[in-house]
């Protein structure tokens, strides 16, 4: 067992192992990404280790072209939609890191993208998708507000929509995320993963049930947006009332149907982490490691400093992106602002 979840940190099942993303699919996506995504590295962090007492790495995918491995999944869908069709644009719908990504895609691509975003959008990644060349159109805040405009804009216009999660292309991207961390490192024993929609952890899950199938597979989401453990609980996706949290990533209100029938049995544990334990994360990755990552990009760290996950043998802990607002940060960490440690 490489990991023991502290008695608060969240709810585990036993569930019958769902269908994954074959290893083909898996593998023709990373060549697909070849120039295009970063093969991105696995950082020991010592104080982890220390206060763990087992090898622990971050799979540094903040540093992405985009800041965030959205990239991976978003180019992987985009490349692969026919020709004629592809000509015409793409559109999708997003809190921030997966409309950069799909801009940045079109941008690469020669074709249009039209990015629907919440009014709480953070402007950092508004700025982004502009900047990319994506049409950033607000959309009240609302995940369904959101989807309801892409989809009428979509049909107006005559674009392929690229959705965040719901694609088997997508994942399949984001599952090169995990052929890379048990290509890199053999022996991890517990990958964590951020969680919003769920299409990152279903593309590690199906790696890691490929290849790997004894490394446990843990999500970890803000306190505010238990999605997958409420999935968990229930066998399948549960929508909640409402999502709350500084991780703006990981904020959609149910976990996609598409993910969770390809992680369910993979993944069988969640943890949650508060607000506050993110913060401490922010500025831990900075004190520790020099890293300026996002709310969302830390709550795997968070789950670690807060011990409502303690491992016993090699883990990874994915850094999702680190897309954020340079006066939040400049708050947020402002204790341990005087510089990372030597």
């Amino acid at each position: 067992m490489a990991a023991a979840a502290n008695p608060r940190a969240g709810p585990r099942v036993q569930a019958e192992r769902g269908p994954a993303v074959p290893l083909d699919a898996l593998r023709d996506a990373a060549i697909g990404l070849e120039g295009i995504a970063h093969r991105t590295p696995l950082l020991p962090v010592p104080a982890l280790e220390r206060l763990t007492g087992v090898p622990i790495a971050l799979k540094c995918e903040h540093q992405q072209p985009v800041g965030a491995f959205k990239i991976r999944g978003a180019y992987t869908a985009i490349s692969r939609i026919p020709a004629q069709s592809r000509a015409r644009g793409v559109i999708t719908y997003s809190s921030g890191n997966h409309g950069q990504a799909v801009a940045f895609a079109a941008q690469r691509l020669g074709i249009r993208a039209v990015v629907v975003m919440p009014e709480r959008a953070p402007a950092i990644k508004v700025a982004g998708v502009r900047k990319l060349g994506g049409e950033a159109v607000i959309a009240g805040n609302s995940s369904a507000e959101r989807y309801e405009q892409a989809h009428r804009l979509a049909q107006e216009q005559g674009l392929t929509m690229v959705p965040p999660f719901e694609s088997l292309d997508v994942i399949a991207g984001q599952g090169t995320c995990g052929l890379e961390i048990i290509e890199d490192y053999p022996g991890v024993e517990a990958i964590l993963v951020p969680v919003g929609g769920g299409g990152l952890i279903a593309g590690i899950a199906s790696a890691v049930a490929a290849l790997k199938p004894e490394t446990q597979v843990i999500g970890v989401e803000p306190v505010g947006a238990p999605k997958l453990a409420r999935a968990l609980e229930a066998g399948h996706p549960v929508t909640l009332d409402d999502t709350q949290s500084l991780a703006d990533g990981l904020l959609p209100l149910s976990i996609g149907e598409l993910p969770f029938r390809i992680l369910y049995g993979v993944v069988r544990q969640s943890v949650q982490v508060s607000e506050e334990e993110i913060v401490a994360a922010l500025r831990f990755l900075y004190s520790e490691a020099g890293l300026i990552v996002e709310p969302s990009g830390a709550v795997t760290t968070a789950a670690l400093l807060s011990r409502r996950i303690q491992p016993t043998g090699p883990t990874v802990a994915v850094v999702s992106g680190g897309n954020v607002d340079p006066a939040l940060f400049e708050r947020l960490v402002a204790p341990t602002r005087s510089g990372p440690a030597a």
